[in-house]
């Protein structure tokens, strides 16, 4: 019934009529065929792998050997590739990601650098006096299974391995290879993975990229080859890992896979305190003590232990060891199966680590699993690393330690917590959904960072998150056009890589889903997604196509907007007018009805709306409306609606157009805020289509019970509105930095 009450009024009409300048949107709504890949066999229009999708396998047979004394590393590999393309391949391309630790690297040299007018007499010393380090990849051989040498090239950070006849479909081929390198001081020469020394002698290692690994060849580009510089992380094919670690007899160690020899690595007390830690849901056991830890760090002993891993169906192997290490663990039980949430640290990470770290983890994973799989993996590590935050299959390392005297911050204890969930959270981006970290950074820090919002927010609701709510992105966004990127930019060609690939896709995530879909289509569409290319190779199309498949929102806009440019969201309030009913026309309707062609005409009784302010105003009209002032509707209202039907008809008595404009180039829905006289509030949600047909302005009228006193756009925050001091109507007085 209310669309034919407001068949009568004219004022709509007007609007369009005034509409001669309209700058419309036709890019920014139309689909994206020209940016997304073409549909195929292998990925899917919906977004999902296609029948003739595939992947390659690469199995590892690994002995490594730690020389603690020395910070060296020794190993000799097994490499099983499986070859599931359908073409043949001529060569085998692997990455040698440390030897961006070489001297030779050109690493170094990429990047402009200046004159620092103040340095510390290190500082002077490492740059100008010292020589660098040298951590690369010695390569002492590369074998058939045969033993018959290949033929192999180096560059930088990639090698090309020669086959001798064309690995066809369906094969597979064998080759081991001998290597050792020099373990990096993290602290001092940078780097993901090496060793942290301490002032007693001791090492705390955490190792990876340790071992030439497989690079990956699929459907999108054939071998992703791209160099290692430093930004773009890693990205690798599914294989299995039998992996046998030699170090000194008193480190504690963990590993990516099961260990296979507990009781041979473990003393008994530490065996029974593992079995109790496996039965303990609610808090985490202390298996290896502080006190046993404190009494290792004084050995140096000069026997070695050899720890054995098998890992199934992972991308990679990580190693952390150390004779400092405490280890705690506990079970966390997930809705299909259980795993186990283990820590190791220092006695420098007491007592913080010991109060905390395990039990994010457990609850990492069961926030993440309720989101997406259940964790599929034995075990979740968080390791004690400082100065670090990185990941890797079932292990990661972990900034955050309090200060000499145990006492920590909140901050250092939000940062350790926030850190521990993001590379644990890790486990689910990219080492299960298996995206390319090394081209879309995005695909993993990005949803990741958005993973470990809605989990931070989970264990406490005003945890200070740094990442994921709309205006926490705001300040970047609102920064200078020319130090910005896209989003969907390589991973090494991003100036502000936080702001870019871990908070703006987290915000906008989190804007999907609080504002434009809403969280029940958004989770539905977002857990497609993980189970679809879990242990799979994921791209952005199939991102965007599969939550666009599994939910029925078109949002090639918010893709291209959001991903594809720098555009900034603001929208405002440009005018508020209040109309009056009236029985006779004002002089403004009757020029307008002058212009009508016949076909658009009104036919019949009409009921004008009289603007505040204009020539046909009169003080008289403003008061609150009633249908019994209004003949022309009063008539028709007795005349076409019994007595019940008319006690249910709408009574509003004020209206109010309001016309919103968006300075910013970005189109998101319009939220407003409608606040009356009583103090009672209203919430609207006009979707970001209401923009297609002017880019400029839109315009709403609002009819009512009660005066409206202020109107708000965005009143929450929750779009990433750059400049919220056009927002609010009356205009609101802002604050100074000085107030």
């Amino acid at each position: 019934m209310r669309k034919i009450l407001l068949a009568f009024v004219a004022f709509p009409l007007m609007v369009m009529a005034q509409d001669k300048t309209v700058e419309r949107n036709t890019d920014k709504f139309k689909q994206m065929y020209d940016l997304l890949a073409t549909p195929n066999m292998y990925r899917t229009a919906s977004g999902a792998p296609g029948p003739e999708y595939y992947q390659q396998q690469a199995d590892y047979k690994i002995d490594i050997e730690l020389d603690d004394k020395n910070a060296k590393l020794s190993g000799q590999e097994t490499v099983t590739y499986f070859n599931n393309a359908k073409e043949s391949l001529d060569y085998l391309w692997m990455q040698l990601d440390q030897n961006q630790q070489s001297r030779k690297s050109l690493s170094p040299l990429v990047d402009s650098n200046v004159t620092d007018p103040v340095m510390s007499p290190k500082g002077f010393s490492r740059k100008y006096l010292e020589e660098d380090f040298d951590g690369g990849f010695n390569i002492e051989y590369v074998k058939d299974a045969t033993g018959k040498p290949m033929n192999y090239t180096i560059n930088q950070t990639m090698m090309r391995i020669e086959l001798p006849t064309p690995l066809k479909h369906g094969e597979k081929i064998s080759f081991s290879i001998k290597w050792w390198y020099n373990i990096n001081n993290y602290r001092l020469d940078g780097g993901r993975s090496g060793y942290e020394q301490f002032e007693d002698g001791n090492r705390l290692y955490i190792l990876a990229q340790f071992y030439p690994r497989m690079a990956v060849y699929n459907d999108v580009e054939g071998w992703q080859n791209q160099q290692f510089w430093g930004s773009g992380e890693f990205t690798l094919p599914f294989g299995n890992f039998d992996v046998n670690i030699t170090v000194p007899a008193d480190h504690i160690l963990e590993a990516t896979g099961e260990l296979l020899n507990r009781n041979e690595v473990f003393t008994a007390a530490q065996l029974a305190r593992y079995a109790q830690a496996e039965k303990s849901f609610d808090k985490p056991v202390i298996v290896v003590t502080q006190a046993e830890a404190e009494a290792a760090e004084k050995g140096f002993s000069t026997l070695k232990k050899t720890w054995k891993f098998k890992a199934t169906n992972v991308r990679d192997f990580g190693i952390s060891t150390s004779r400092k290490f405490i280890y705690d663990a506990m079970a966390v039980k997930l809705a299909t199966r259980t795993t186990m949430a283990i820590s190791l640290y220092p006695k420098e990470g007491n007592p913080l680590w010991e109060e905390y770290s395990t039990r994010i983890v457990a609850h990492t994973l069961k926030s993440y699993s309720s989101h997406t799989f259940d964790y599929p993996y034995p075990k979740a590590i968080s390791i004690n690393a400082e100065d670090q935050g990185m990941e890797y299959p079932m292990i990661c390392w972990n900034w955050g330690r309090p200060d000499a005297d145990g006492k920590y911050s909140d901050r250092v204890k939000h940062g350790m917590m926030s850190v521990i969930v993001h590379e644990v959270g890790h486990n689910f981006f990219p080492m299960i959904v298996n995206s390319d970290e090394r081209q879309w950074t995005w695909m993993d820090e990005g949803l990741n960072s958005f993973m470990e919002y809605m989990a931070l927010i989970e264990w406490d609701p005003k945890f200070p998150a740094d990442r994921g709510p709309a205006n926490k992105i705001v300040p970047y966004m609102s920064g200078d056009q020319r130090g910005l990127e896209p989003i969907m930019s390589n991973s090494e060609s991003i100036r502000q890589f936080g702001n870019n690939a871990y908070g703006k896709p987290a915000a906008g995530l989190n804007i999907l889903r609080e504002t434009i879909m809403g969280r029940e289509l958004f989770d539905y569409a977002f857990k497609t997604y993980a189970n679809r290319w879990k242990f799979k190779h994921p791209t952005p199309e199939d991102f965007f196509r599969t939550m666009e498949d599994a939910s029925a929102f078109d949002l090639d806009w918010f893709w291209r907007g959001w991903f594809y440019t720098t555009d900034y969201n603001d929208i405002g309030i440009k005018e508020v007018n209040k109309y009056f009913v009236s029985n006779e026309p004002s002089k403004e309707v009757k020029d307008f009805l002058k212009t009508r062609r016949r076909r658009n005409r009104i036919e019949g009784p009409m009921v004008y709306m009289i603007a505040d302010g204009s020539e046909s105003y009169k003080p008289e009209m403003n008061k609150p409306f009633e249908i019994k002032d209004c003949k022309t509707l009063q008539e028709y209202v007795e005349k076409t609606f019994t007595k019940e039907e008319q006690a249910k008809l709408k009574t509003p008595k004020y209206f109010y157009q309001v016309t919103f404009n968006k300075p910013g180039g970005l189109v998101m829905p319009i939220i407003v805020e409608l606040t009356f006289e009583d103090g009672t509030t209203e919430l609207h949600h006009f979707p970001a289509q209401i923009w297609r047909m002017n880019d400029k302005e839109a315009n709403r009228t609002f009819a009512t019970d009660k005066a409206i006193v202020k109107i708000k756009v965005d009143p929450k925050e929750e779009t990433a509105d750059i400049d919220t001091t056009n927002n609010s109507w009356p205009k609101e007085e802002v604050k100074s930095k000085f107030d």
